[in-house]
């Protein structure tokens, strides 16, 4: 996707930078993405592994699919007023950004993600406006004189909303608000819109509802004095005795409820980590190395699990489609089991309280034994994901868990882009979750980063301890086995507990 200049140039000079502080508009032209995850790319049959369609069962995109409006099947009413409130349409969005720092492409990087959020969230984008400054304005984010220009630009394309990209504070909200006189959201509350709309757990629910909270807490607004509980005599317009009210301001009450609501969501969510807690205490128990898929929104993750797994979540062709981390168990060539991770995509200024809110499912990838850090290959900016993903796991307490660097979706990337990629990342897996190119290089790769069990057993165990076998296969590793007479002579890696069952039989 890319967004075209409208009508102004932007100076490529550093002194342009300065002296120039016009608007650059951009024309947000519908464009769509050649990328697809809805559907599975096997036109002859050739594409299909063990488990037949390598997404799987897609009932939970059936379901989000299940309601959309069909065009041209609609009734109009005579009645025009009735119109504007029963005909089905998107919201009418124009974009603002300011450009404090980095390139002409990165802005325009930026604005096309921006815009792929605001359709996400189920809107229309009619403009987008970058605005040249230094520092983002404290009163008004643009600057009051462009303000006037954003209020032309909205009564001029009908807009119903302004998106911000940054996080205005509760002044510049305010301001905006009341002199373009339509709503105004930042970026913070479009990517909490559209978790609200992708969760589906009750825990997925509970940490968007808390990270929402945590939002609106500081950005409460009066809206009038009919709803004060402190006025009394004639500050009460004119009620005098009998007016004045219990000392609690409707804003204050407000702020009480939150924080009454945001101290029983983290109490549910507190319950709901000691169940996740009990699920990883059991795999650690068993010795089960983990592995979790981390990455940008979008990149291709749960094409990934769906490859190596045959696991079946929900593949969409959308930013943040998966809230709910997914686990499945899965095995190695030679027998060892592990489980793969599934974890919430991140994306550039991801929202803290949303990393706070999500802080047990992004444990996940804290507690891994090894991250495969998938990246769209094809995306305009791939260096810039990788940078924005290790930001966050750093800020989650993860930077040293283990990394392999996989590109996916190698079929959509450029022959050039795929070849600086490989020169600057000599060590990465490039691979298509679409076409299956790559995959099993992927399988060895991730294979050879499982933890190895520390303790090697030279043992003779007889024929009635298949059990001990067993074991071996799933969490061991197997140098070398001979059947004799008396039974099997294995040498193997295996963990400290398995060596102390194999003792009575060592060699």
């Amino acid at each position: 996707m890319s967004l075209s200049h409208a009508h102004d140039h932007v100076p490529d000079d550093a002194d342009d930078l300065a002296e120039d502080d016009r608007p650059v508009t951009y024309d947000a032209a519908e464009t769509g993405s050649a990328y697809d995850d809805t559907t599975a790319y096997d036109p002859d049959g050739s594409d299909t592994d063990a488990y037949g369609s390598y997404d799987g069962d897609q009932q939970d995109l059936a379901d989000r699919h299940a309601l959309r409006r069909v065009v041209g099947m609609s009734t109009e009413l005579t009645d025009m007023s009735e119109v504007e409130y029963r005909q089905l349409r998107l919201e009418r969005v124009v974009l603002v950004s300011v450009w404090t720092s980095g390139t002409e492409t990165d802005v325009e990087n930026a604005m096309a993600e921006l815009k792929l959020l605001a359709e996400t969230a189920g809107s229309q984008v009619l403009e987008g406006i970058v605005q040249r400054r230094s520092n983002p304005d404290p009163a008004t984010y643009i600057g009051s004189g462009k303000v006037t220009e954003l209020k032309d630009v909205v009564l001029a394309t009908g807009a119903d909303t302004v998106i911000c990209d940054g996080e205005l504070s509760p002044a510049q909200l305010r301001n905006l608000e009341d002199r373009v006189k339509v709503k105004v959201i930042d970026r913070t509350a479009l990517i909490l819109d559209i978790f609200a709309s992708h969760a589906r757990s009750a825990e997925g629910k509970a940490q968007v509802e808390l990270a929402q909270l945590q939002y609106l807490k500081q950005r409460l607004r009066g809206w009038g004095g009919n709803l004060s509980r402190q006025a009394g005599g004639r500050a009460a317009g004119g009620a005098g005795i009998g007016g004045r009210g219990p000392g609690e301001t409707k804003l204050e009450t407000d702020r009480r409820r939150i924080h009454s609501r945001i101290a029983k969501l983290r109490a549910e969510l507190r319950a709901m980590d000691a169940t996740r807690e009990n699920k990883r205490a059991e795999r650690r128990r068993h010795q089960v190395p983990s592995v979790a898929i981390v990455g940008y929104t979008n990149a291709g993750k749960s094409s990934l699990l769906n490859r190596l797994t045959g696991a079946g979540v929900l593949v969409e062709n959308a930013l943040f489609a998966t809230l709910d981390p997914t686990t499945r168990r899965t095995e190695t060539a030679d027998g060892r089991v592990f489980t793969l991770t599934d974890t919430v995509g991140f994306v550039r200024h991801l929202p803290h309280d949303l990393v706070e809110a999500f802080a047990s499912t992004l444990e996940e990838s804290a507690l891994a034994d090894l991250l495969v850090h998938v990246v769209d290959a094809s995306d305009a900016d791939p260096e810039g994901q990788i940078g924005a993903v290790r930001k966050v796991l750093a800020d989650i307490d993860a930077a040293q868990v283990p990394e392999l660097i996989v590109f996916n979706k190698i079929d959509l990337a450029d022959e050039h882009v795929l070849t600086t990629l490989r020169t600057g990342h000599p060590d990465a897996v490039f691979c298509s979750a679409r076409t299956g190119a790559g995959i099993d290089t992927l399988r060895e790769r991730v294979e050879a980063g499982l933890p190895r069990p520390e303790v090697e057993v030279q043992a003779l165990i007889p024929y009635d301890r298949g059990d001990l076998i067993n074991q071996i296969h799933q969490v061991g590793e197997f140098v070398s086995n001979e059947h004799t007479a008396d039974g099997t002579r294995v040498i193997v890696r295996v963990h400290p507990d398995l060596a102390a069952a194999l003792e009575p039989y060592a060699i």
